[in-house]
């Protein structure tokens, strides 16, 4: 007993009181510095004497325990906003739960009338009034709108904008449209919101439901600046603004968008826009187009554009308990499919791309900039977040213009070389583009030049759009050429650059990519590209610094539904000064919805032979037979700049550099083309060559040799099935070459998966590569054991695939294969049980 009260005397002793002097010290000491040293806290007690009376261990401890308040503050500060967070979504998801009821309902209603039709239809067949009484029900049932004709004054205006908040709020908040939630959008407290797309209606819709952290005039701001975060917005013009007697205003705008291909016409909206405040305190930003159905002042059509139709859309923002805003976003669209060939009409007809393109970017341009505000999104390079988003946009929107060539903006066409393949532009105004940003020096103006863009678009099949973006991104090698890329960074040096020639040697530089910014939940990716070694000769690039691409990467996540994957890069100077001159190439791969067709699998197709706007298409018999394939359009432009003299040499020189990189593309998606896509297409033959048939016979007798069991079975015996067998193992075998640097020369299916590359692609990648520090450690003593006792078993590791993903692995064995002169030809490396992290 007595032990217990001295422990509560001792401990008692040890507690301090501190004056508010001596805690004012503390604390301007912990802002400086939360965690002192000891000899920090001896120094802090000799210069303040109001601290001398406390011993260093007990100032030790207050700097403890302010630390953990601290932490306590920030964690509580966090969950408090968390909370908050739930509980909006919560209200959010009651009234959805409300209008998903009220849709029941009224399609329980819907059913039951219709029931009741057909009983009345049944029971009166043999009345000849029937037809009538049917008819006249069902034209009650769907009344055709009738709109009073309005003029274009301000109270026709009025009422026209009051027209489009009512049926604006109907598609938000109501039934007016039939949604259904949109594939791969499942909400939640961390999802972008809550995501639907239109089941049956006029034209093309999306509704999005979601949490801001920023006040809603602000909110409203960024959304009406739309070239701001629409990429497919070329631009946005306000003819007429006046305010409504009820406080709101009324805008007449006129908006041009860009062509996603080189095969379609660009669109234009002629609109009103309304904002005004409900009663409940709701900010509403409403917008629909005028035509003469509506009444109200017309715009003359628009050379080169194809106007569509936005039905009413809009943003119903709410503010939330707590900060922020919660806010609905409509978009409902008729774009007018029928100008476009039909093979391109799913990209006009697909709410789900409408939603990607349009109404998640928006969500998107929000969460992004009120994570910017609260400091959450840190950026590389020094950067501000402001400069990085201009940076961004000028790389699309320059993309977007070369793609398009607007003849306001100069764009002529030149004449062809008989091919039609590749649609040559030139622009000999550059100063239109890009203003002050081309070089002087480079003698575009002095001399008379311009720029020049050659361009193309094609139908793949069979290949996810992001898997192929992603491919292209991480090997350059395998369809890009460096002395092109040289020649296009030679616009931004002082020096005369001539005309890229044949290259001895075939010299070539390394890829190395440093990431820059990318957007909240990855979907966007800026960087830049470092190359390394190159130049327009061998000597030049051994002794010239290295070259830079400033580089735009989006939509290479492939559970996304209806993205765009795009790769835009341009040459930049080294100093990569925030004024930058940028002159976009790269590549978009825009997804197609699955439709039935007789084509064969695997295979790249030309769109030529679909461009006949109306037609249906050539069907073949057999439906029944026919693959649901996976489908994209793929739109290709590189810009380079040329002086007068030299213009012809360059259109040929671009010619012929846009044809090579089609080719290396078609390549490349035929060989990235997964057999798990569909389950009617067969698995992906193994390479029939007589040096693949060789290579697999001697793998399996030296594994036979080595190991003294059968690779395969017994009874396989000729080469072909041998070969087959291989390519079709379950586990993961890969040949790898016995140079300084091994590299791999040959992988059957599942090695190639294991790495995620192709046999093309399998070559530029080293065994050092896909090893983890420990693997390459054990490789050293497993090296000579493989070679002096003929095999090795190494133990489960991790290894890394060519796109950076970690693949586990249970075991494997290393074995090398002897030739027909019992020489070694190389190692193989069989992985067992793998699979990625």
């Amino acid at each position: 007993m007595m032990n217990k009260e001295g422990k509560n005397s001792m401990d008692t002793s040890k507690y301090v009181r501190y004056t508010s002097e001596q805690v004012e010290a503390l604390e301007r000491v912990y802002s400086e510095c939360p965690k002192p040293s000891s000899l920090r806290r001896q120094q802090l007690i000799r210069e303040c004497p109001i601290l001398s009376n406390i011993e260093p261990k007990q100032i030790k401890v207050w700097f403890q325990n302010r630390r953990c308040r601290e932490k306590q503050r920030k964690e509580a500060s966090r969950l408090q906003t968390v909370n908050r967070k739930l509980t909006a979504m919560n209200k959010l998801l009651m009234e959805e739960n409300d209008r998903l009821q009220k849709q029941v309902s009224q399609l329980v209603y819907e059913n039951g009338y219709m029931r009741q039709q057909l009983q009345n239809a049944s029971v009166a067949t043999t009345d000849t009034s029937c037809e009538s009484v049917v008819t006249s029900g069902q034209h009650q049932h769907n009344p055709t709108p009738q709109h009073p004709l309005r003029d274009a004054s301000p109270a026709g205006l009025l009422s026209i904008a009051e027209e489009t908040l009512a049926e604006f709020l109907l598609k938000a908040t109501g039934t007016a449209v039939d949604w259904v939630q949109m594939p791969g959008m499942k909400p939640g407290p961390d999802s972008i919101g809550i995501v639907a797309i239109s089941h049956s209606c006029t034209g093309v819709a999306a509704r999005a439901c979601g949490l801001v952290g920023l006040e809603p005039t602000k909110v409203a701001e960024i959304l009406k600046d739309r070239p701001s975060w629409l990429r497919d917005c070329r631009c946005l013009d306000v003819l007429t603004a006046f305010p409504t007697g009820n406080g709101g205003t009324i805008e007449l705008l006129y908006m041009q968008t860009y062509a996603p291909t080189t095969l379609a016409s660009a669109r234009d909206f002629w609109t009103l826009r309304y904002t005004t405040v409900l009663e409940d305190g709701s900010l509403v930003v409403c917008e629909r187009s005028l035509n003469s159905t509506q009444g109200g002042p017309s715009m003359p059509p628009v050379p080169h554009f194809v106007r569509a139709e936005m039905l009413p859309s809009g943003y119903l923002i709410r503010p939330c308990e707590g900060g922020g805003s919660i806010i609905r976003i409509v978009d409902h669209m008729d774009l007018e499919p029928w100008s476009v060939p039909e093979v391109l009409r799913p990209l006009y007809e697909s709410s789900t791309i409408l939603a990607q393109k349009m109404t998640i970017a928006a969500l998107r341009r929000l969460r992004q900039i009120a994570q910017e505000v609260t400091g959450e999104v840190v950026f590389g390079w020094g950067r501000q977040p402001a400069v990085l988003r201009t940076f961004s946009q000028r790389l699309s929107r320059g993309f977007n213009e070369a793609v398009n060539g607007f003849t306001d903006d100069g764009w002529s066409s030149m004449g062809s070389d008989g091919v039609e393949d590749v649609t040559i532009v030139i622009n000999s105004s550059p100063s239109k583009l890009v203003g002050s940003q081309v070089n002087s020096s480079n003698g575009l103006t002095t001399l008379g030049g311009g720029i020049l863009c050659a361009k193309a678009s094609m139908l793949l099949q069979n290949v996810p759009p992001a898997l192929l973006v992603r491919f292209l991104r991480e090997h350059r090698s395998e369809w890009a050429d460096c002395s092109m890329d040289a020649y296009s960074a030679a616009a931004l040096k002082a020096s005369p650059y001539c005309l890229p020639g044949s290259r001895a040697g075939g010299f070539s530089g390394s890829q190395v990519i440093l990431p820059l910014a990318h957007t909240v939940e990855h979907e966007e990716f800026l960087e830049v590209i470092k190359l390394e070694g190159h130049g327009l000769t061998q000597e030049e690039a051994v002794l010239s610094r290295d070259m830079f691409l400033l580089q735009l990467c989006s939509g290479i996540d492939e559970s996304a539904a209806g993205a765009c994957a795009q790769l835009v890069f341009a040459p930049i100077d080294e100093s990569f000064a925030d004024d930058a001159p940028l002159l976009p190439s790269g590549f978009r791969v825009i997804p197609l919805e699955s439709r039935t067709v007789s084509a064969g699998a695997n295979r790249t197709l030309d769109l030529a032979s679909a461009l006949e706007v109306g037609s249906t298409g050539s069907r073949a018999s057999g439906d029944s037979g026919a693959n649901s394939n996976l489908r994209s359009v793929l739109t290709i432009a590189f810009q380079f700049t040329y002086e007068n003299h030299l213009r012809e040499n360059v259109a040929a020189m671009a010619r012929q550099y846009v044809r090579s990189v089609v080719a290396s593309v078609q390549r490349v998606a035929m060989a990235l083309a997964p057999s798990r896509l569909n389950p009617h297409i067969g698995p992906r033959p193994p390479p029939g060559t007589p040096e693949a048939l060789t290579l697999a016979r001697w793998i399996c007798h030296s594994y036979r040799l080595h190991l003294g069991v059968d690779l395969l079975p017994a009874d396989c015996e000729a080469s072909d099935a041998l070969l087959k067998m291989l390519w079709h193992h379950s586990d993961a075998i890969m040949c790898c070459s016995l140079k300084s640097l091994p590299v791999f020369t040959f992988a059957n299916q599942a090695g190639l998966d294991m790495l995620e590359t192709t046999l093309v692609a399998l070559q530029d990648i080293s065994l050092d590569k896909i090893l983890d520090e420990n693997g390459r450690k054990s490789l050293c003593t497993d090296f000579a054991q493989i070679m002096q006792q003929g095999y090795a078993y190494l133990p489960a590791g991790i290894c890394v695939s060519s796109m950076g993903r970690p693949v586990s692995y249970d075991r494997a064995i290393a074995w090398k294969v002897l030739n027909d002169e019992e020489s070694t030809h190389c190692v193989v490396f069989m992985f067992m049980s793998w699979s990625f992290m």
